[in-house]
């Protein structure tokens, strides 16, 4: 994983779509959402790790 693109398409899977229109709020909604999966256990440590270092990185 390493672009927001690909964040993006890993919440697809999970039917989640994010688009504000406004990138910077983009990228927390994703952050948010990529935390959620990983609190209720549906993506492993090394998603939720790589997910986060692209979102960052992105800001």
């Amino acid at each position: 994983m390493e672009t927001v693109y690909d964040v993006m398409q890993l919440l697809k899977r999970f039917g989640t779509f994010v688009y504000t229109g406004d990138r910077n709020a983009d990228l927390i909604l994703l952050e948010m959402e990529v935390r959620q999966l990983h609190a209720d256990g549906l993506i492993t440590q090394k998603e939720f790790a790589q997910s986060l270092l692209v979102l960052r990185r992105g800001k």
